[in-house]
């Protein structure tokens, strides 16, 4: 993860209670749901989370830029994970749209779309800075991969000996006092930051204003995110960028609170001079994005899809993602060549840049936008828990949790993203069933392992299918101490929580996306019913909590909105079904079932 935060605007829900409290824990309806064992069984038996934890082993290696050269390598790592799982290339490789063109001949494609890149690609190959008379490096490359901020240009080669002088916060007065030229500018603490979660960023145009002045170099201290815990974390560094300029044409180097330190006591001795290091490659290269198919036998056109974002350099954020979702799709095609699935809707998998491949995807061809079911994001989704403090999530499209954030329900650390109203609701199952795969895992591997879910605030790639009116779901992790810094690499990663999510994320899709499989939606009404009494007990339990300091009316409102969700909820049901079947019967006794424990729970509220 992580997923690109920094492009959501941090806005308070409409009658939100402001809080950081544990997201919401579900207790199992009927876990395992034994309806589904013809799927979750066999699934568990070959998803590997060894597997998925080799691939991500292998792409964490890499920082991964957009359209870099470890963006590329790791897309062209899962390309040898799907080409041994016996997927087939489809041609054209370049804007290809199954709708517009002949179904394929193979049940397991995939294909890699390249497009022209929005900018520069930028790859760092190594970097250091060495403190004169001394050894070992300050800091490098090899250990602090976001030392290097993006768009950093390289030193000469064999690298620049110069001066350090600290330019405080680095205005102009600052570095005119300090005389930069030929010396190396370093700020400890450079302005405010570029807002969002990609904080420590350097005040826009520091580079370039050290530059114009002369300065050979530039070294920027940070100010990390309360949940980095940078006094504990000192030598984490989160990764940003400096613009890309191309007169300047210096280096810049991020530094950690730990070098800050005997930095800054070298400083307080004497002038310091300096060895530095950068190595780094601008290059017009393509964004590519691969897509991964498999093909539906009755109903091609509709699909379940997934994406897992390859850019940020982290190992939970994304190669997590990128290793789990190799990994489902290679169980998948053990499991469609055994027969033990025969998808009749079409199941796509994404890996590209976040936010943008979903986008794409859903905005490119109106038809396919319109046959899209569901969406999943897989994003930060391998943490061990121990060592990064985060807890698994499902973060939920939104329902009345979003308006209402109450109880269990809360918002993250990271924010409560978009403000949205009722009118911004439609009632929906997909939430409540993809949170019972995950605790029916739960129950079936011992009960160990904590399944939660926080209201939707967006920011990955199941934003695009939110706002496209797709039922969307985030699978991830938080809170997390090294979101988004350089100590989130493999050691940081369980292979044990790969395969607890990887086991439901694919149950979901093959359950969905199956054919002749009626009995599936009737369970699926069963258990949605049960979990809609348990929410509307407990909402009312909250309700009567509240009514101290709100009214009678206010309470009700929720209540009713809850009952309603779930009325309507149900009634979706049925699309789950193909060939479809009505199940009139069923979804109206499951709808009763919802109605009379409404009734009594809102008869409490008085």
């Amino acid at each position: 993860m992580t997923r690109s935060r920094c492009l959501r605007s941090i806005v308070t829900a409409v009658a939100a209670v402001p809080t950081l409290a544990a997201a919401q824990a579900t207790k199992p309806i009927a876990a395992p749901n034994k309806a589904y064992a013809a799927i979750t069984g066999p699934i568990a038996k070959i998803l590997s989370g060894d597997k998925a934890f080799a691939t991500t082993d292998y792409v964490q290696q890499f920082y991964r830029d957009p359209a870099s050269r470890g963006f590329d390598a790791a897309i062209d790592s899962v390309v040898g994970v799907l080409r041994a799982a016996g997927y087939v290339e489809e041609k054209p490789a370049f804007g290809y749209i199954p709708e517009k063109g002949p179904p394929p001949k193979e049940r397991l494609t995939y294909r890699v779309e390249s497009r022209p890149s929005r900018g520069i690609a930028w790859s760092p190959l190594g970097a250091s800075i060495t403190l004169a008379g001394r050894t070992k490096p300050l800091e490098q490359w090899s250990t602090n991969h976001n030392m290097l901020p993006s768009q950093s240009w390289s030193t000469p080669l064999g690298g620049i000996d110069a001066e350090i002088v600290n330019v405080g916060g680095g205005t102009d007065a600052e570095l005119d006092q300090a005389g930069v030229k030929g010396r190396i500018a370093y700020s400890e603490t450079p302005g405010a930051g570029r807002g969002g979660r990609r904080n420590g960023a350097s005040t826009p145009g520091l580079v370039q204003r050290a530059a114009a002045r002369g300065a050979v170099g530039v070294l920027l201290g940070q100010r990390l995110p309360a949940y980095n815990q940078q006094e504990k974390n000192r030598a984490a560094i989160n990764f940003t960028g400096i613009p890309y300029d191309t007169t300047a044409r210096i280096f810049a180097l991020f530094v950690s609170l730990a070098a800050r330190d005997t930095l800054n006591a070298a400083l307080a001795k004497g002038p310091v001079r300096a060895h530095v290091v950068t190595e780094t490659v601008f290059e017009n290269r393509p964004e590519r994005t691969l897509v991964a198919e498999i093909h539906g036998s009755v109903a091609p056109g509709e699909r379940f899809v997934y994406s897992a974002h390859v850019q940020e350099p982290g190992a939970n954020d994304n190669a997590s993602g990128v290793g789990l979702l190799a990994e489902m799709a290679r169980t998948a095609a053990v499991m469609l060549k055994a027969g033990q699935i025969n998808p009749g809707r079409t199941i796509t998998m994404l890996w590209g840049v976040e936010i943008q491949q979903t986008q794409r995807y859903v905005a490119e061809d109106s038809v396919r936008r319109k046959a899209i079911k569901w969406g999943m994001s897989l994003d930060m989704v391998g943490e061990n828990t121990a060592l990064t403090g985060g807890t698994f999530l499902i973060e939920k499209m939104p329902d009345p949790s979003k308006i209402w954030v109450r109880g269990e329900d809360q918002h993250t650390a990271w924010g409560t993203g978009q403000a949205m109203t009722p009118k911004d609701i439609w009632p929906h199952y997909y939430n409540d069933f993809v949170k019972q795969r995950c605790v029916d895992q739960s129950v079936a591997t011992g009960g160990d392992w904590v399944v939660r879910a926080n209201p939707y605030e967006g920011g990955s790639d199941h934003t695009p299918f939110v706002a496209a009116r797709i039922p969307g779901v985030l699978m991830w992790h938080f809170t997390d101490q090294h979101y988004h810094d350089d100590l989130d690499r493999i050691d940081m990663v369980s292979a044990r929580e790969l395969q607890h999510v990887g086991n439901c994320a694919l149950a979901a899709a093959l359950i969905l996306t199956a054919a002749n499989h009626p009995e599936y939606a009737k369970a699926a009404l069963d258990e949605l019913a049960g979990i809609a009494e348990q929410r509307l007990e407990a909402e009312g339990k909250l309700s009567r909590a509240a009514l101290a300091k709100s009214s009678v009316d206010s309470q009700r409102v929720i209540l009713e909105a809850w009952r309603d969700y779930y009325v309507g909820a149900l009634a979706k049901v049925p699309e789950m079904t193909l060939p479809h079947v009505e199940l009139t019967t069923e979804v109206a006794a499951a709808q009763a079932r919802v109605k009379k424990k409404a009734g009594a729970v809102l008869a409490t509220v008085q």
